[in-house]
């Protein structure tokens, strides 16, 4: 028996949603008792070539044919974007369809908005290819991990700038040279502010902590920093300090209030962390009963993206087959206030450049000992008429952190602030 499908968008995700539905037909078959058939795909062109063939499907450039379609029983979507993906969303939940989506940016800014239509309208929408490609993720936070109370979130979720920095680390390269790289192998877009300033990430930490934390966490809750003021000499630094650094989204929730943030960080290179280079992604979850878990793969690309939408193909079509629906109904989710002064103290590296002369380290430690900030390590490197200084603190408070910034700030001593960034510590 087979179970038609639409599909919204043929893109690069949509292409690879099409060949993995060739490819795994007659296992799925197999694994559901209904065979999956993409019937209708929307595309902006039907003339553009693509890489796949409609051997089973026509191209349409008009929505309404796959919404309005009685038999079409699960739609994907993969258009991308916000507005346009949420009204076809809600229009095929209306219409009593079940819908996959691998858009991230409209599940982190209306998620709840979604769900509830579905809720409302008995039928499911799944969303795993959201966040971390052929990763695992969305559905080990709401079903597998459900019984504990997770506590702390880290992740590398961005693969462009993970590829970014590994080569920067790699090469000694600076962030222009190692971003044109990432853009000509595709891993960058043209337009590359999303990755790099840390949005991209951002939108996907909402997601993750809403599950993982039971709330609803909003977009503008997540303090963002990007990449974009990384430089060589910060890489360099780091090297000689043991540690890499890396764009780490980070979600904790103590005792009911939430600290989420994605920035720029230093990782030990001992630490599990450390070790995912390029364009794959990694998630460590901190549970009460399950310990701490790592997730690592693949978080992007043709295939890895269409092999998350297809395990929620799957799941609908299993349910379908026994009759089941609603099963990821709205729950009420308490509200969790985000307080960033609730975060766990960290080190902190500070680079800076001060003028050479004598007592400028002296008025430096004066400012630190003011803030009641004392320091781990100092390297300095001279260069004519000035020198740069890196300082790294003890674990320190957020509220500490800007006292002694502050402080800086306030010498004729002190050139620039470069960079201030945490540092992890040591896994286990």
């Amino acid at each position: 028996m087979n179970l038609s499908i639409g599909l919204l968008g043929c893109g690069t995700v949509g292409q690879g949603v099409v060949q993995l539905t060739d490819l795994r037909a007659h296992l799925i078959q197999e694994l559901t008792g209904l065979r999956p058939v993409i019937r209708k795909v929307l595309v902006r062109d039907i003339d553009k070539p693509r890489a796949v063939s409609a051997s089973t499907f026509s191209y349409t450039t008009n929505a309404q044919d796959i919404i309005g379609d009685n038999e079409i029983q699960i739609v994907i979507e993969v258009i991308g974007g916000v507005e346009t993906a949420r009204e076809l969303i809600i229009q095929s939940l209306q219409s009593g369809k079940h819908v996959v989506t691998a858009n991230k940016d409209l599940m982190a800014l209306h998620g709840p908005e979604i769900l509830e239509i579905a809720q409302e309208n008995n039928v499911e929408i799944l969303y795993e290819a959201s966040v971390g490609g052929a990763i695992p993720l969305i559905k080990p936070l709401k079903d597998s991990l459900s019984a504990n109370e997770i506590t702390e979130l880290k992740g590398i979720i961005n693969g462009t700038t993970n590829y970014i920095l590994t080569q920067m680390t790699a090469t000694g390269a600076d962030f222009a040279a190692a971003l044109r790289e990432a853009q000509d192998l595709g891993y960058a877009e043209a337009n590359p502010t999303s990755d790099v300033a840390g949005l991209d990430a951002a939108r996907k930490l909402t997601i993750l902590a809403s599950l993982a934390f039971y709330t609803k966490v909003r977009l503008d809750e997540v303090a963002v920093q990007g990449i974009e003021s990384i430089t060589a000499a910060d890489v360099k630094f780091a090297a000689e300090l043991g540690t890499v650094i890396k764009l780490l989204a980070v979600g904790t929730d103590k005792d009911g209030a939430l600290s989420l943030a994605v920035r720029p960080t230093l990782i030990p290179r001992q630490h599990p962390l450390a070790q995912v280079s390029n364009s794959f992604n990694a998630l460590y979850v901190k549970g009460d009963a399950a310990g701490e878990l790592m997730f690592y793969g693949r978080g992007a690309g043709s295939l890895p993206t269409a092999s998350a939408v297809m395990g929620d193909v799957i799941a609908l079509m299993r349910d379908i087959r026994m009759g089941v629906s609603g099963r990821t109904a709205q729950m009420y989710m308490p509200h969790k206030r985000v307080d960033a002064s609730t975060a766990t103290p960290l080190r902190h590296y500070i680079r800076l450049t001060v003028t050479d002369q004598p007592g400028v380290f002296a008025e430096i430690a004066a400012g630190f000992a003011a803030a009641n900030i004392s320091m781990e390590t100092v390297v300095q490197r001279q260069q004519k008429d000035v020198a740069d200084i890196v300082i790294v603190t003890h674990p320190v408070s957020p509220a500490q952190l800007q006292g002694a910034l502050s402080q800086l700030q306030q010498l004729p001593s002190v050139k620039q602030i470069h960079n201030v960034l945490p540092v992890e510590p040591d896994a286990g």
